[in-house]
């Protein structure tokens, strides 16, 4: 086999996600978000066409930059309203075997020592297939929602990040020793306490001190994505990220995102190759090229271009309304998505885009990596084509329809791509990190800094005392 390409379902628990308006199409089921039907069939989907994984988006604001209000995002369904996915993950790891899960949270949401708990509890029912997609949050309104407060800028967001896996780090490879948890049934002693370690932790947003109330789970820390693509956020990725998400315009903007941060986490002491690059990308395949365009047109007639304004419009931080739709967008420092504003600007300053291509491009899909609209044979051409271009190692798969653009991928585009010999006809055994990077990897590599978390091992007792 040549390289193998991974692929990830990229979802979101709302009526919509990267395609605004068309979960008013006839076949499309995303009005359905809120019924266990929905993701367990999904789930079922994913795991047929043998992805990898479902990665699972999130957030907790409303979106009021275009206009400056909330009422076109809300009346249009624009990412809303949205559900809490990890609540959902029990029931797709139910149905499935295989499949991981990765989930979006916030370290401006959540307490770590919480939020630690519940991932370890995920890890344990999935037998090691949870993965957490770290994000900052931009935007004020879920902030303000939360705690009535603003959002941090940017660049002190990513303080925090660096902070918030410091000190998780120390709850879930730190606290317990790997033969803490003895279950004897005989003495009745389930645990060694001298095997469990009472964390410490002082920094400037966090302290900590006592013992983490879960034991580990078969992964420990769970597989680590990010999607940060600014100069912080990739910096982050470098030094944090296990699995990176990267979007762009162009295969030139994905390429030098990916060597960049290649040579970040080199700098970082880490091995390059132990990050995946998964690249965002949208497909509508058909058994032919004619096919496949019509489903396009049909899709096309659903597209909700004031939707898309509204959804990149929060993106970017740029209120698109105060624009004509010929008008060239220039770069603006926000306080939202960077990358959003710069993969239209500074990342191909050889190409200018007017705000009419901006939302005709994204209007499905997205727009982060693209849409390929073919057969299954030129779709296939277009991802071996990417993966060869650009360092990347697989793709966050969007859809126009739910579910059919999955179900369709899955039936046409699958088994052209294991014909050629780059994609697998079935899983590896093991956890999600050992699934992508081979049997032995349950854990962090010593490179990563999430390893310093851990305790040498101490002697096992020579006798504990035995329950009367």
């Amino acid at each position: 086999m040549t390289q193998e390409i991974r692929l990830n379902a990229f979802a979101l628990a709302a009526p919509s996600h990267l395609s605004m308006g068309l979960w008013r199409h006839p076949r499309d089921r995303s009005v359905d978000y809120n019924k266990l039907s929905h993701w367990t069939d999904l789930a079922r989907t994913i795991e047929r066409g043998k992805f990898d994984g479902i990665f699972l988006a999130d957030g907790l604001g409303h979106y009021d930059i275009y206009k400056g209000t909330s009422e076109p995002a809300l009346r249009l369904g624009v990412q809303f309203p949205r559900l809490d996915p990890l609540l959902l993950v029990s029931a797709m790891a139910h149905v499935t075997e295989h499949i991981g899960f990765g989930i979006t949270s916030s370290v401006s949401y959540e307490p770590p020592y919480i939020f630690a708990r519940r991932m370890t509890t995920l890890d344990h029912i999935t037998n090691g297939r949870a993965g957490w997609n770290i994000v900052t949050s931009f935007g004020d309104s879920g902030t303000k929602a939360l705690r009535g407060e603003a959002a941090r800028p940017h660049d002190d967001r990513y303080a925090l990040a660096d902070e918030y896996l410091e000190l998780v780090y120390k709850y879930w490879e730190g606290s317990w020793e790997d033969d803490a948890a003895v279950r004897d049934k005989a003495t009745g002693v389930f645990a060694d306490p001298s095997k469990i370690h009472e964390i410490r932790h002082e920094s400037e947003h966090f302290r900590s001190e006592g013992i983490f109330i879960s034991e580990p789970s078969p992964q420990r820390t769970p597989l680590l994505y990010q999607a940060g693509a600014s100069t912080r956020g990739r910096e982050f990725a470098a030094r944090h990220a296990e699995c990176v998400f990267v979007s762009g315009p162009s295969k030139k903007v994905v390429r030098d995102l990916v060597r960049d941060v290649r040579e970040r986490a080199e700098r970082n002491g880490r091995d390059p190759a132990d990050l995946l690059f998964f690249a965002s990308m949208t497909a509508i395949p058909g058994r032919t090229q004619a096919e496949a365009e019509a489903k396009h047109e049909d899709y096309r007639q659903y597209a909700s271009l004031e939707g898309t304004a509204a959804l990149y419009s929060r993106w970017s931080g740029i209120d698109l309304s105060k624009y004509r739709l010929d008008d060239p967008i220039e770069y603006v420092k926000t306080n939202h998505q960077q990358s959003a504003v710069e993969a239209y600007t500074t990342a191909d300053p050889g190409r200018v885009w007017t705000v009419r291509e901006i939302l005709e491009r994204i209007s499905i899909g997205g727009g982060g990596g693209g849409l390929l609209v073919g057969s299954a044979a030129q779709v296939a051409d277009e991802l071996q084509s990417w993966v060869e271009d650009t360092g990347i190692d697989g793709f966050n798969l969007g859809y126009a329809l739910a579910h059919e653009s999955f179900a369709d991928f899955a039936d046409l585009v699958v088994p052209e791509l294991q014909r050629r010999g780059v994609y697998k006809t079935d899983y590896r055994a093991g956890t999600l990190r050992e699934k992508l990077y081979g049997a032995g990897r349950a854990r962090l590599p010593a490179s990563h800094p999430g390893a310093a978390a851990r305790r040498p091992a101490s002697p096992t007792a020579s006798s504990l005392p035995k329950v009367p």
